[in-house]
């Protein structure tokens, strides 16, 4: 079983910073790309940041230039640093990677986490 954990939601003012973490447990083999999407009350599901083997990255013009997402290869986590933030970015934060399970598997599937609250206070 393939999971993913979340953690470093939370309260913050305007202006100020969060780092996200998710990390991929149990039976991978590879993953390709992980990422982070956000979805706001009312709002659809929208990607924030995502990176992918090579460590290509792409961002949501929204978080350009405040947050950076990174990953650590050898512990199959994720992270999301958030500097600046607004108010507009609170959310629900998700974890997305794209993972080959270990064992009689040959392709790619979609795997998500079960979110973390962020909330900017202004």
């Amino acid at each position: 079983q393939v999971q993913l954990v979340e953690s470093g939601g939370g309260l913050v003012r305007a202006g100020g910073s969060l780092r996200l973490s998710c990390a991929a447990s149990g039976s991978v083999s590879s993953i390709n790309a992980m990422g982070w999407y956000r979805q706001a009350p009312g709002k659809q599901r929208e990607l924030v940041a995502m990176i992918r083997s090579g460590e290509s990255t792409n961002y949501a013009d929204s978080v350009k230039g405040r947050f950076t997402i990174s990953r650590d290869v050898t512990k199959n986590t994720v992270y999301l640093q958030m500097n600046s933030l607004k108010t507009e970015d609170t959310a629900v934060y998700y974890c997305k990677a794209r993972i080959l399970p270990a064992g009689p598997y040959t392709s790619f599937d979609n795997y998500w986490g079960q979110g973390t609250q962020v909330t900017v206070s202004s």
